[in-house]
């Protein structure tokens, strides 16, 4: 999906993959509101351009910075989308921010060389055209090296306590699971018809799964996104299916793409399901 009602494209079309529906899913009034009219607006002292749009580029995450670490890091702030950075199909360390308002910017900037675990971030200002930039990046790289830009971020960046890579420290917040397709045992699982989908982008929304899953027959009761205790989503959601074969069928869809995401699917089951709506409660 795309940003709406910016006019970038030349022709009028828009450009840039965007993470599923932002205006829909962002806080009331942010900056992804409908617009209520051209990109300017007259004034009798002349015409006043649009606001800034509200991106900051991180660098020197810890190696296993996840989108949650990111989301605590801003905490307070409206986090829109976050997109990690991969080179040569690895994290490097560096990441893009989308917030909800063009105001929130200077308060992101404060957190500049700010400590996550044991390393510090350097927080800058970024822009529209480098935010997309790395969205197209990051689609070439999945299609070369099947990098997951859901994933977590990377220790070979820019500045931070200690030296690159792994040796950054780890994330005092959670620790990243990070198991390979070969050995996370999905296809021996026992299905139940519930599936959890992890990495979704944070402004997705049951109609964007809908969506993902449109060959099968599916209502919105039927599907869950999860929130924190805070009512933020954790980029996770559980989707029930009309029987465990129907959930089996539905995991061709394991690692496939939502917008610029890979979106991984497990086989869940009530239990779990229940556990984690009630932590958003």
């Amino acid at each position: 999906m795309f940003y709406r009602g910016y006019g970038d494209g030349p022709d009028g079309r828009e450009t840039g993959p965007k993470r599923q529906r932002m205006s829909g899913q962002a806080p009331p009034g942010s900056f992804y509101g409908p617009h209520p009219g051209s990109a300017f607006m007259y004034n009798p002292y002349g015409f006043v351009p649009p606001p800034v749009f509200p991106v900051v580029k991180l660098r020197g995450l810890p190696f296993d910075c996840s989108e949650r670490d990111v989301l605590e890091f801003f905490h307070g702030l409206d986090v829109v989308d976050v997109l990690f950075v991969h080179k040569n199909g690895k994290v490097n360390g560096e990441a893009f921010c989308v917030l909800g308002y063009p105001l929130q910017v200077d308060f992101a900037l404060g957190k500049n060389r700010q400590n996550m675990g044991r390393r510090y971030v350097e927080v800058f200002r970024s822009t529209k055209q480098e935010y997309y930039k790395a969205i197209a990046n990051e689609v070439a790289e999945s299609r070369i090296h099947g990098t997951v830009t859901g994933g977590g971020g990377g220790g070979d960046g820019g500045g931070g306590g200690g030296s690159g890579g792994r040796s950054g420290g780890r994330s005092p917040r959670r620790q990243v699971q990070r198991v390979r397709p070969s050995d996370d045992g999905k296809e021996n699982a026992e299905h139940t018809g519930i599936l959890r989908l992890r990495g979704l982008p944070f402004s997705a929304g049951k109609e964007d799964i809908l969506d993902f899953f449109r060959d099968f027959d599916l209502s919105e009761d039927s599907v869950h996104v999860t929130v924190n205790g805070e009512g933020r989503p954790t980029g996770d959601a559980f989707v029930e299916f009309r029987s465990a074969e129907e959930s089996r069928a539905a995991m061709v869809k394991d690692r496939k793409t939502l917008g610029s995401r890979y979106i991984e699917l497990f086989p869940s089951s009530v239990e779990e399901l229940e556990e984690a709506l009630s932590r958003g409660r």
